[in-house]
């Protein structure tokens, strides 16, 4: 069925082994430079794009809750370069970045999505049908979703603590502390991520997948998300020297390089899905 050896262990065990050498045999980390590549040309036009249209509606109110929705899960010594060259951009930019650059940024960050797509169904074995017409108009409207469900979020974060102080200034509930914006923010940038994966396996595979079936990959990434998230933080902070190799461009390869290893931790947890599901129809294969 695999054409690999593996293990006798536990299924779990038995599926990460399988997916690894999947992931290997299929040029997953190529297949990941390309994702990675993809979303960095597709994330800054992104988010300037949706940061500055924050700031027109909201007056600026909203901007730097924005700025730390988006990279809130990112190591800092990543983000920080990132931030300041947005910063940047945003203080010396006109209506173009929410007109003509809002739709470039759009297109663009749909390739982004049309990457992450190729990858997932490459992983869980789905050949892609659609015509490209259809593919390119869920992909739209992803981003479109996406940028929408990040400025209603941001505009939680600054009203709803507001309106808690009002509640428990004028009752006996005090649910200010419950609902402060720091533990919003906190609950945001947690949640952000996971569902993010959760609905990139969900929507973006050609068939769709049971919520059980994909469960175990997302969790899977979630946690190499983190772990990773933690081991480059300390590297780029201790033992990294982009500076010196790369002079200017050492933010965006710091960048570039973290993308990419979230990128791989993605790949294999839709690789590690479909090794289960695999390995869960054997026994049927065998006693029909």
């Amino acid at each position: 069925m695999t054409g690999y050896a593996i293990p006798s262990f536990g299924r779990p065990v038995q599926a990460l082994w399988l997916a690894i050498r999947r992931f290997n045999g299929k040029n997953g980390f190529v297949m990941s430079s390309h994702v990675a590549m993809s979303l960095m040309m597709a994330l800054f036009p992104f988010v300037l794009f949706t940061v500055a249209l924050a700031g027109t509606l909201s007056q600026g109110y909203v901007t730097d809750e924005l700025i730390d929705l988006i990279f809130g899960a990112w190591p800092k010594d990543v983000a920080d370069p990132i931030v300041a060259e947005l910063r940047a951009v945003l203080t010396g930019s006109g209506s173009g970045v929410i007109t003509l650059g809002g739709l470039l940024a759009i297109y663009f960050a749909s390739n982004g999505v049309a990457a992450v797509r190729v990858a997932m169904n490459q992983a869980y074995h789905d050949q892609d049908s659609w015509p490209f017409w259809k593919t390119r108009l869920l992909c739209l409207a992803l981003v479109i979703l996406g940028g929408a469900a990040i400025l209603a979020i941001a505009a939680v974060e600054v009203v709803l603590p507001v309106y808690t102080q009002l509640v428990s200034e004028h009752t006996d509930m005090d649910v200010a502390d419950w609902l402060s914006g720091d533990r919003l923010r906190w609950t945001f940038t947690v949640a952000v991520p996971a569902v993010t994966v959760l609905l990139a396996h969900l929507i973006l595979p050609t068939r769709r997948h049971r919520l059980m079936q994909i469960l175990p990959g997302v969790l899977l990434t979630l946690v190499l998300w983190s772990a990773g998230g933690w081991a480059f933080s300390i590297y780029i902070g201790k033992f990294a020297t982009y500076s010196a190799t790369y002079a200017g461009l050492a933010g965006a390869m710091a960048a570039l390089i973290f993308l990419y290893l979230c990128a791989a931790m993605l790949i294999l947890g839709a690789e590690y899905n479909g090794a289960l599901m695999d390995l869960s129809r054997e026994p049927e294969e065998k006693n029909p």
